[in-house]
């Protein structure tokens, strides 16, 4: 047993390590690198624009279920007008960069390891090595740096969406007074809590992506699977591991940017 867990925590470090290594050449690689804004652009299309509808969606689902449920809470104690207040803060601080790192995840994020992961299954990565090509800054580096711009973005539309739809269940459905709901948003939200947010949307994107790309670009690697299967173990892999990695960076990141009185 002493053995089989030695040998586990020694692949762990040496996979963090092999992490850490790409993740770095990723960085690098973009510096000088050539007809890289073309390729940035296609990574915002993938990671933003095609992500869009489940971002609203999610979004204004969100901002309905905590408007309905913070309303009936809140009535308990006889202060419905401080609904604005817990919806837009418990969206901004909390619930819009993770979620919104989540089904990005679940869409561009799997999508990315399953298209580097059959790209190295095909060779197509081999091929671009063979040719003198850097890998990493033709397939890796755009990704990185889209979501440096597409995940705070994405955060923030699912923040607005998500007001809105506490205002739908507060105001429209519950009759409280709407001047009274975006007046609680305006005073309660203030310029730490944006920073706060965009501030984790970004280590999200940056984490989520690389977790992503390293397991798709190293799906040749996975013991005991091959073809295939090995694209589609790696894709599982990078989904799961993203996941709980953002909720273990939004615990770090809260503690220490946590608003002390």
């Amino acid at each position: 047993m002493i053995r089989v867990t030695g040998q586990n925590t020694l692949r762990m470090v040496q996979e963090l390590g092999d992490f850490a290594l790409f993740s770095s050449r990723a960085f690098t690689a973009a510096v000088g690198s050539r007809k890289i804004g073309r390729r940035i652009v296609r990574a915002i299309y993938e990671q933003g624009v095609r992500c869009v509808p489940v971002i609203v969606i999610v979004g204004l689902f969100t901002g309905l279920v905590l408007g309905l449920q913070g309303f009936y809470v809140l009535n308990r104690f006889g202060s419905e007008g401080l609904l604005g207040t817990l919806v837009s803060l418990t969206l901004v601080r909390e619930l819009a960069p993770v979620l919104a790192a989540l089904m990005l995840v679940g869409q561009a994020g799997s999508a990315l390891a399953a298209e580097l992961g059959i790209q190295r299954n095909s060779e197509q990565i081999d091929a671009l090595e063979t040719m003198g090509a850097s890998t990493h800054a033709y397939l890796i580096s755009p990704r990185f740096i889209a979501a440096l711009l597409v995940f705070p973005i994405q955060t923030a539309v699912f923040s607005l969406v998500g007001l809105f739809g506490g205002y739908l269940s507060g105001s429209v459905l519950l009759n409280l007074q709407s001047g009274v709901y975006w007046s609680a948003v305006y005073n309660a939200v203030q310029p730490e809590d944006v920073l706060e947010c965009f501030t984790k949307a970004a280590v999200f994107g940056l984490l989520t992506i690389a977790i992503c790309a390293y397991n798709g670009f190293n799906a040749h690697r996975r013991r005991g699977s091959t073809g295939a299967r090995a694209v589609s173990a790696s894709t599982t892999r990078a989904v799961v591991l993203s996941s709980i990695v953002v909720l273990a960076a939004d615990y770090i990141i809260t503690s220490l940017l946590v608003h002390k009185p």
